[in-house]
Formats: structure tokens, C-alpha cells, sequence
């Protein structure tokens, strides 16, 4: 058997095109315009085309997009006068301080000085406890994204047995909380566990976001299998350039798995249409109005 492929790129620009279209009733209907500020400290490379992608796509669907640029000598109290600021500012709906930060920053205190309900990467400390308790939260982008491909594919997910490979507090975790609450039987693997490989095998939905490249061979996974792979290693490539893969062995995991996420194109994309879903839900929800349909958790 050969794999579906999942196209998350395609499938990024579906909702990408859903959230353009909400922001255009919100503006008609009640003069409202969804606010990002992106904050970015320093000049990671990684970073900078990173936010350059969101400011891109943010004016595309017709949201307010700034971006603050900070020296890397820049100090916390600056860094958290800042968000102070864009926690007060009724136009801000979704703040987001691109990680990492210089290491003279506590990463922590900075996230967790956002307002929640500001907090689209859903990385702090309340909207995690939400999140785990089953309450309205801000979800984290690139679970989000992985939860809507999985909706989309199967329908219902209730009953399902998944396996998430990694337990990271920006994947694993909040990925295993929102399966969880679709009423799957979830197991959280990682380097400790077990006989890994049987653990992998017994499920039914594979979550691969272990940061290892091609971790996780076609041999691991039970015939039929969905594969969500969240890695995107740079591996050396011909000519002097690096190639990008995920942490599943792709070539072998196809032949095996129904359904399979490519590495690019995958979940790659749905991390950004995703960031744009939250702040329009983020917007919604401090207007008092009904969140968009199809585009939470």
C-alpha cells in the first residue's frame, strides 16, 4: 500500500483563506480589525525569515501586523516595558516574542508576562493549565495545526490509540492534551521508554517531534497508521546545501502508513496559518463575539 499524502501546505492555505474571510465579516459587520505584534530581539537568522513569513501573511488575510525589532543588548526591563504596553493596546489582540531570546533574557518571565488572552503561541503558564484542565485556552500553533490535518483526515478521532514520539512543552505535551480532548487513548513516548518500537507500532495516529532526523523508520509503524511529523532537521544535501527532513524515515513510513505528513510541506506551513487562526479567535473572544468555526480546538 502507498500512503495518502497529507498536503499541509494546501491545506494551510484553506484555512489561510477561512480566516481572510472572517476578517473580512468582522470588518464589515463590526469595524473590527485583528491586531499581531511580533516582537523580535536580535538577528537569529532562523528568526528573521520566520517573521518576515508572518508579517507577510498576517497583511494578506487583512490583519494589523507589527513588528517590534530590538537591539540583542536589549534589556528585560525594555524587553517587558514593551509587552506591558501591547497587553494595554486595544488595537494588539495576539502578541507573540519570537524564540529563542538572547541569553540574557528569561524566557519564561517574558512569556509569562503577556497577557493570556494575548498569548497566541499558548506558551504561558495559564493558558497551559487550561489547556490541561480542559478549559478555553490559547492552543499552542503547531499542535493546532496537527489536531485540525488529523480532524480533516478522519472525521472523528474518539477511540483512536496515539502515540506522540517527544514530550516537549511546545509539541508533545499540549499535542497529547488536545488528542485527549478528542477522546483519543493517548501515549507519550520518549528516549526512556521502553521498547519504543512496539509502543509506536500499537498506534493508530503516530506523532513524531523529537528533533532527531529520520528517528523513526517505516518498520515502526502499524500498517494503516496515520504519521503526523512534526521534525525539520537540515541534513547535508549535494552541492554544498542542506535538505530538510523530518524526524519519520519518509520513504520507508510511506510504504506502511495510510496517511503521512511530507517533510516540507507538511506541518511546517500550518504552524503560521495557525498563529493567524488564534489571533482572529483571540479577537473574537475579546469582543464578545462567536469564535470561527473550524479554526480552534
Amino acid at each position: 500500500m502507498t500512503a495518502d499524502i497529507i498536503d499541509g501546505k494546501a491545506f494551510a492555505a484553506d484555512v489561510r483563506a477561512r480566516v481572510a474571510d472572517h476578517v473580512a465579516r468582522l470588518s464589515a459587520d463590526h469595524g473590527l480589525t485583528p491586531g499581531l505584534a511580533v516582537v523580535l530581539v536580535g538577528e537569529d537568522p532562523a528568526s528573521e525569515v520566520y517573521v518576515r513569513n508572518k508579517g507577510r501573511q498576517t497583511h494578506e488575510v487583512g490583519m494589523h501586523s507589527v513588528e517590534h525589532r530590538l537591539p540583542v543588548d536589549t534589556s528585560e526591563a525594555d524587553l517587558l516595558a514593551l509587552v506591558a504596553q501591547l497587553n494595554v493596546d486595544p488595537a494588539i489582540h495576539g502578541i507573540l516574542v519570537q524564540l529563542p531570546l538572547p541569553d540574557h533574557l528569561n524566557s519564561d518571565l517574558v512569556i509569562n508576562s503577556i497577557e493570556p488572552a494575548k498569548d497566541v503561541d499558548g506558551f504561558h503558564i495559564s493558558n497551559v493549565g487550561l489547556l490541561g484542565t480542559g478549559q478555553k485556552s490559547m492552543v499552542p500553533c503547531t499542535p493546532l495545526g496537527c489536531l485540525m490535518m488529523l480532524r480533516h483526515h478522519h472525521g472523528s478521532l474518539s477511540g483512536m490509540n496515539a502515540v506522540i514520539v517527544g514530550r516537549s512543552n511546545i509539541v508533545g505535551k499540549p499535542m497529547a492534551q488536545l488528542l485527549l480532548g478528542d477522546s483519543c487513548t493517548v501515549t507519550i513516548a520518549h528516549s526512556r521508554t521502553k521498547d519504543l518500537p512496539e509502543v509506536v507500532r500499537r498506534a493508530d495516529i503516530v506523532v513524531a517531534a523529537v528533533g532527531r532526523p529520520e528517528m523513526v523508520p517505516g518498520d515502526w509503524i502499524g500498517e494503516g497508521a496515520t504519521v503526523i511529523d512534526v521534525g525539520i532537521n537540515r541534513l547535508p544535501g549535494e552541492g554544498g546545501k542542506t535538505r530538510l527532513v523530518g524526524d519519520v524515515d519518509y520513504a520507508s513510513a510511506a510504504e506502511v502508513a495510510g496517511a503521512i505528513t511530507p517533510v516540507p510541506g507538511g506541518v511546517g506551513p500550518m504552524t503560521i496559518a495557525c498563529l493567524l487562526a488564534n489571533t482572529l479567535t483571540a479577537c473574537c473572544r475579546a469582543n464578545g463575539l462567536p469564535e470561527p468555526e473550524g479554526l480552534t480546538a
